[in-house]
C-alpha cells in the first residue's frame, strides 16, 4: 500500500488538470497513488486522463460538486496520509517529500499540515496581503475570520479525516472552510513555511468567483462548530463574535439587493446571538 494518496477533483477542466497532474508526477517522494475524480465532465477531460494510463487512477460521478467528488477519492484512498490537489494549481516538485519528512518526524496519529504558496493571478505573480499569511499551529480565531488552508497544500492523516468528519456535501462553497474550522478547533496545524503549490486564480470557472454571498456558507460552517459541545468558552465566544459580523455583512448585501426577508433574517439571527452571549 502507499503511503500517500493524492486526490485530485476535476470538472471540465481538460487543459488545467494535466498540467495538476504532471505536477504530481514530477515528485521526488516516490511512495504514492494518484486518484483524480471527474465529476461529470462533458468537455474532453476523459480522453486527457486515459492518456496517462496507469500512472493514475481515475473514475468518473454524476457532477455532484467538489465535496463530493474529494469524498469519492477518500473512499478509494488506500493512503494514510491524503493529499488534495485543485486541478487548476500545480506543485513543486518537493511537496509530498518535504510533507511526508515532517510527519515522520512528529509521528503524530492526529496530522495534518499544509505549505506556503506562490499565488497568481492569469499568470502572474501576485503578493499576499499580510491576513493571507500562512502559520502552525493553533489558530481557530483566525480560521473564524477567512480560509487560511488551502485544500492543494494541506497533507491530512486519513486517522484525523475520519475523526472529524469528512467535505460537507450540503456546502456549495467554503467547504474548506468548514473543514478548516473542525480540524482546527481541537488540533494543531503542522505547517513546512516553503511555496510548494503554485496557486493558479482568475479562472471564471472558480467557486469564490462563481458563488454569491460565500459568507452564507461560512454562517452555515460557524453554526455548525458552534454546535459542537466540545468547544471551550473562549472559541465559543470567538465564533460567537465572527458569525454576528458576518451575518451583518450578509444583512447589508441582502438589502442592496433589495431581499429585505432575507436581510432579515440574517439581522434576527445575529441578534440572537447577541443575547445568547450577553
Amino acid at each position: 500500500m502507499p503511503l500517500v494518496t493524492v486526490i485530485i477533483p476535476t470538472y471540465n477542466r481538460a487543459l488545467l488538470v494535466r498540467r495538476a497532474i504532471r505536477s504530481v508526477l514530477r515528485q521526488t517522494f516516490p511512495d504514492f497513488e494518484v486518484i483524480v475524480v471527474d465529476d461529470g465532465s462533458d468537455d474532453s477531460t476523459p480522453e486527457v486522463l486515459d492518456r496517462f494510463g496507469r500512472s493514475i487512477k481515475w473514475m468518473s460521478q454524476k457532477h455532484s460538486g467538489v465535496s463530493a467528488a474529494r469524498n469519492t477519492g477518500i473512499e478509494q484512498a488506500n493512503g494514510r496520509l491524503l493529499a488534495f490537489l485543485d486541478s487548476d494549481d500545480e506543485w513543486r516538485a518537493e511537496k509530498l517529500a518535504r510533507q511526508v519528512a515532517l510527519f515522520k518526524k512528529c509521528r503524530k496519529t492526529s496530522f495534518i499540515c499544509h505549505t506556503d504558496e506562490i499565488w497568481k493571478r492569469d499568470g502572474k505573480v501576485v503578493s499576499q496581503k499580510k491576513i493571507h499569511r500562512k502559520q502552525g499551529g493553533s489558530f481557530f480565531e483566525r480560521a473564524l475570520e477567512l480560509c487560511l488552508i488551502s485544500p492543494s497544500s494541506v497533507m491530512i492523516s486519513r486517522s484525523l479525516l475520519d475523526e472529524v468528519g469528512w467535505f460537507d456535501t450540503e456546502l456549495i462553497a467554503a467547504e474548506d472552510y468548514d473543514l478548516w474550522l473542525r480540524i482546527t478547533a481541537f488540533h494543531e496545524v503542522d505547517f513546512v513555511p516553503e511555496p510548494l503549490v503554485v496557486k493558479h486564480g482568475g479562472g471564471p470557472d472558480q467557486l469564490s468567483m462563481t458563488t454569491p454571498a460565500i459568507d452564507t456558507y461560512r454562517i452555515r460552517a460557524i453554526l455548525k462548530i458552534l454546535a459542537d459541545p466540545r468547544l471551550t468558552e473562549d472559541y465559543r465566544k470567538a465564533a460567537v463574535k465572527e458569525l454576528i459580523r458576518k451575518c451583518k455583512i450578509v444583512y447589508l448585501g441582502c438589502l442592496k439587493k433589495g431581499k429585505i426577508e432575507d436581510a432579515q433574517a440574517y439581522l434576527e439571527l445575529a441578534e440572537s446571538f447577541h443575547t445568547d452571549d450577553r
